[in-house]
């Protein structure tokens, strides 16, 4: 979903800056010359790998709302927003949240997030594309996903997910930099060029592996929050919302669009890694073996 993406693309946005600020400061210089204490540089890794993850997720809602530009409905002006109001409060009542804010943004394509760091805060909005291209029943089906997302937490887990392998990337990429600067060279005051230039790419590398281990969390979110959505609106209504979403998506999205879109994508092999959401094949498939 969106939201997935914008949140990784925010925390890696944030980590370059702290890196960034870090370089420019010279505090990343003053631990290369502390290259035996791995104490401090694991709490600095900590610091920075944390701090951005919880930056993001501080920044949520504002992140979203501007870049896909959401209007939230402050007040119904047609029937179809005091349904999409009345809907979400009755799910969050169900859910046991508080009640989110409701917003639409404009876009053809059938779509929908939820984010927002404290879930009696959260933020529903949904596509104009999918209010004109499915019924109330499959909409109601996929506002219960999303609200099930913010019921269960899964943007804050998410959040400590992403906190842990920023802090790996981190550290490891500055204890790798520090090898390969003492064996290039002998003096090993941790100080030159390979250094510096070693930490950058070996944090690019190790940020795309960690990549891999959010992705897979973000894959099973996704069966949770199915489950959810067949919880608050019926499972058929939610088996035939994802029916719907894998028609509309039955031609390859736009590059700009795939890693938005709320149905994922059906790649294998190691792009399936890289995947946020599982085929709309196995979902389906997933809902309909429940009891």
């Amino acid at each position: 979903m969106k939201r997935v993406f914008l949140f990784i693309v925010t925390n890696l946005a944030v980590v370059l800056v702290l890196s960034v600020v870090s370089r420019l400061i010279g505090l990343d210089r003053w631990l290369a010359m502390q290259g035996s204490n791995l104490t401090g540089l694991l709490v600095f890794a900590a610091f920075m790998g944390f701090g951005g993850a919880f930056i993001s997720l501080a920044i949520s809602k504002w992140v979203a709302k501007r870049s896909m530009g959401v209007r939230v409905i402050e007040q119904p002006s047609n029937a179809t927003e005091q349904w999409l109001v009345s809907t979400v409060r009755r799910q969050a009542e169900e859910a046991g949240i508080g009640m989110p804010e409701v917003g639409i943004f404009d876009s053809p394509q059938p779509n929908a997030f939820a984010t927002g760091a404290n879930r009696n805060k959260a933020l529903v909005a949904v596509s104009t594309g999918l209010l004109r291209s499915m019924s109330q029943s499959e909409a109601e089906a996929v506002m219960g996903h999303e609200v099930s997302h913010v019921a269960n937490g899964d943007m804050v887990t998410l959040t400590l997910i992403q906190g842990v392998v920023n802090t790996f990337v981190f550290f490891l990429s500055r204890v790798v930099g520090s090898i390969v600067d003492k064996a290039i060279n002998r003096d090993g005051n941790g100080r030159g060029i390979g250094y510096f230039a070693t930490v950058m790419i070996a944090q690019l590398v190790l940020g795309i592996l960690a990549s891999i281990i959010v992705m897979w969390f973000s894959r099973q979110r996704e069966f949770r929050a199915d489950h959810g959505g067949a919880r608050l609106a019926g499972r058929n209504n939610m088996i035939g919302a994802l029916e719907r979403l894998r028609s509309a998506h039955s031609q390859p999205l736009p590059a700009q669009m795939a890693a938005f879109g709320i149905a994922g994508g059906g790649a294998g092999g190691l792009r399936r890694l890289f995947m946020s959401h599982p085929p709309i094949e196995e979902r389906i498939a997933a809902l309909r073996a429940t009891v």
